[in-house]
C-alpha cells in the first residue's frame, strides 16, 4: 500500500505564495540581473544583437572613440531589434531609442564595433544610436525621444571625452561614402545639441 504524502505546512504554503508573487525576473541570480549588468548605460534594457552582426573589440584601447552617429531606423522599434538579432542581416547599432516614451535598448556593448555607419573607419571610432521612426515623418521625433537620446549621448560623450558638438555628434548622412540621408531634414539639430549640453 502506498503511503500518503504529508500535507505542506502553513508556513511552507505562505512562503511559496510569497515567492509566487515575485516576478521571476526579480529573483536573485535570474536573467534580469545578468541583463542589468550587461548594459553600459544604466537606463538601457539589454536586447543583444546577433554576434554575427558586430565585431568584438576592446575600445577605446583598440580604437579611439571620436563620434556619436545619429540614425533613424526606417522601421518600428520591435522590427529594428529583430533585424539586429537576425544573423543574416549584417547590421547593428549600439542603441535603439523608442519614439513613444524614449525607452532605450542596448544591442551592442560600447567596447565592441557595431556595423551601423557603412564605413569601417567610422564604425570603429563611433557609437551608433538608432531612433525609431521615418525621416519624412517628424511625428516620431517626440519630446521623450529627443530628451532620452540626448541624455544617452551626453553620457557617452562624458565617458569617452567626445566633445558635445556638431563636429563629433553627426548624422548618418555625414559619414563619408554613405548613401543614407538620416536623420533627415526634420531632425532638430539645434534642439538636440542644446539638450546634450544641458541635460
Amino acid at each position: 500500500m502506498e503511503r500518503a504524502k504529508p500535507l505542506p505546512s502553513r508556513r511552507r504554503l505562505l512562503k511559496g505564495a510569497a515567492l509566487a508573487a515575485i516576478p521571476y525576473a526579480l529573483l536573485p541570480g535570474t536573467r534580469a540581473e545578468a541583463q542589468a549588468e550587461a548594459v553600459d548605460y544604466p537606463l538601457a534594457e539589454w536586447q543583444p544583437a546577433s554576434t554575427s552582426n558586430y565585431t568584438a573589440s576592446n575600445r577605446p584601447t583598440t580604437y579611439p572613440l571620436d563620434y556619436v552617429v545619429i540614425h533613424i531606423t526606417q522601421e518600428t522599434y520591435p522590427d529594428t531589434l529583430a533585424i539586429f538579432q537576425n544573423p543574416a542581416k549584417s547590421v547593428s547599432a549600439h542603441y535603439v531609442v523608442r519614439s513613444a516614451d524614449g525607452h532605450i535598448a542596448q544591442c551592442v556593448r560600447e567596447h565592441d564595433v557595431a556595423w551601423h555607419a557603412g564605413n569601417w573607419d567610422y564604425n570603429t571610432r563611433s557609437i551608433g544610436i538608432e531612433h525609431e521612426g521615418w525621416v519624412d515623418e517628424p511625428a516620431y521625433f517626440t519630446n521623450a525621444l529627443y530628451e532620452e537620446s540626448a541624455r544617452l549621448t551626453a553620457a557617452i560623450c562624458t565617458e569617452y571625452g567626445i566633445p558635445k558638438d556638431r563636429a563629433h555628434i553627426i548624422g548618418h548622412y555625414e559619414v563619408p561614402g554613405t548613401d543614407h540621408t538620416d536623420p533627415g531634414p526634420n531632425w532638430d539639430w539645434t534642439r538636440y545639441i542644446r539638450l546634450v549640453n544641458f541635460v
